[in-house]
């Protein structure tokens, strides 16, 4: 049976396909990750290239044949495209990096609305207002606990109240100043970087190019010695 959807969605990741086509990861609000065709997006009177743009978020209209497991994007409308993200390269790699992370801790299939509204979130502030230090690890500190692995308590002895600021705070008022602040933000770093180093079998493709490998401002935090912290104090448990 043919059918045809309509759902709000923002562009993870993109690919060339073919001659003129790409193939998008896109991540909708009410049915989780999709692969979708956007069909002559190379010729020049596309009317469709800038839905196939990267973390663009719009309202897709998608076409699927019959036992069909990629849709095709016959129109939409777009709703944000963030412009001063696409002119800053540290925005621009953070957002491509935020949605590497959705794409590759989600599975097909499988939606959560709250993992939209967190992405959604997550670049609309980038594009309103400047990146900071904590931008990074709040993000990915909240993913996890949404794709089932949050942590269920502070681990090395991160004090409460900023591990809940961490997690429930809007990002743009997570600027930490004071030393006790920051090396509580560069532990949060350390339980980040362990979790991905984990539970991911090959390594992330964003921020590598631009040699962002580390947080952007790690140079100014006090250094957190990982070969010291216990593992099994970092282990994530899955949320109940």
């Amino acid at each position: 049976m043919q059918q045809i959807l309509s759902d709000h969605g923002i562009v993870l990741l993109r690919q060339d396909f073919r001659e003129h086509d790409r193939i998008l990861s896109l991540y909708t609000r009410t049915h989780g990750r999709l692969n979708v065709r956007v069909p002559g997006v190379s010729q020049g009177k596309s009317k469709l290239k800038a839905f196939s743009e990267p973390f663009t978020c719009a309202e897709y209209r998608l076409y699927y044949r019959r036992n069909g497991a990629v849709g095709t994007v016959t129109g939409g409308k777009l709703a944000h495209v963030f412009p001063s993200i696409h002119t800053d390269l540290n925005k621009m790699s953070m957002a491509l990096h935020f949605c590497e992370l959705v794409h590759r801790l989600t599975p097909l299939a499988q939606p959560s609305p709250e993992k939209f509204d967190l992405l959604l979130q997550a670049l609309t502030e980038l594009e309103q207002g400047p990146l900071h230090p904590a931008f990074q690890a709040a993000f990915t500190l909240r993913l996890m606990t949404l794709a089932g692995f949050g942590l269920d308590h502070p681990v090395l002895q991160i004090p409460d109240e900023f591990w809940q600021r961490m997690h429930q705070d809007t990002f743009a008022s997570l600027v930490f100043s004071t030393p006790e602040e920051l090396l509580a933000l560069g532990k949060c770093n350390s339980v980040c970087r362990r979790f991905l180093n984990h539970y991911l079998t090959y390594p992330l493709h964003t921020m590598q190019p631009f040699g962002l490998t580390e947080p952007i401002f790690q140079q100014d935090m006090p250094v957190v010695q990982e070969d010291s912290l216990p593992d099994q104090e970092l282990q994530p448990q899955p949320a109940h």
